[in-house]
């Protein structure tokens, strides 16, 4: 009887960057100009193939971030988002891409470079809503690459790093807001704030003039769990009903 040779199937690793930041207020996500086949002139997610097998997938991610954008590992930290192997995800065969996340304050303006022909900081909403097209999977990584971003916000103190060494609650609420794309009542989100001990506090007497009743100052305290978490309104329904369609 015939023993038929198994042989493993062949399989590309990439790694694709979902690096966010506030930028005028408004989250904006890090796209790239593809300068080359496929997809090329479209927008995507910065990241590549490995260099060689031996190539640490993290060492992968920060080469690829510095190639394309000349952000350096000294700007960001990375960490893994998720693993996207759908079969017909690229063109050129069966591609897996391992994603990585980043939200950071203070990022620099990117510049392109290997096969990249053009780099920018991209506000998410269009991306979001499809307004902006992006080539592959990437909105879907887009996507749940904002969706982890903003959980982070409901249960660690990352928003303080938004914000100046001292900041009004004001403030670090437009933090919130930008990051989870909706309004948000300034009274309840002043409730909710108070109510997670070591968030924020004082900063001694000083107040800031804000047009109207000069606002107290805080600076970022030494919890960076929040509990009770800052549970986020639902989105509104126009950006449920993208969850799910990327293309």
């Amino acid at each position: 009887m015939q023993v038929e040779v198994w042989s493993p199937p062949p399989v590309l690793l990439t790694v694709d960057l979902v690096i966010l930041t506030l930028r005028e207020g408004r989250l904006c996500v890090l796209l790239v100009e593809r300068g080359e086949d496929p997809f090329q002139g479209m927008l995507a997610l910065p990241g590549g193939f490995l260099n060689h097998a031996y190539e640490e997938i993290l060492d992968a991610a920060h080469r690829e971030l510095s190639e394309e954008t000349a952000l350096t590992a000294g700007w960001v930290h990375l960490e893994q988002l998720a693993t996207y192997g759908d079969a017909g995800r690229d063109p050129r065969g069966r591609v897996v891409s391992v994603a990585h996340l980043a939200i950071t304050p203070g990022l620099p303006e990117p510049v392109a470079g290997t096969d990249a022909m053009h780099a920018a900081w991209v506000p998410a909403e269009p991306v979001l809503s499809g307004e902006v097209k992006l080539a592959f999977d990437h909105r879907r990584i887009v996507m749940d690459g904002i969706e982890r971003a903003r959980t982070k916000l409901e249960f660690s103190a990352l928003a303080t790093a938004f914000c100046g060494e001292f900041f009004t609650i004001v403030e670090l609420q437009k933090v919130y807001e930008a990051v989870w794309g909706t309004e948000l009542d300034t009274r309840n989100f002043y409730r909710k704030v108070q109510a997670v001990k070591g968030f924020i506090i004082p900063a001694g007497s000083g107040r800031r003039a804000t047009g109207g009743r000069p606002a107290r100052l805080y600076r970022a305290g030494p919890k960076t769990v929040l509990f009770p978490p800052l549970i986020r309104p639902l989105l509104p329904a126009t950006e449920e009903n993208t969850r799910g369609k990327g293309e």
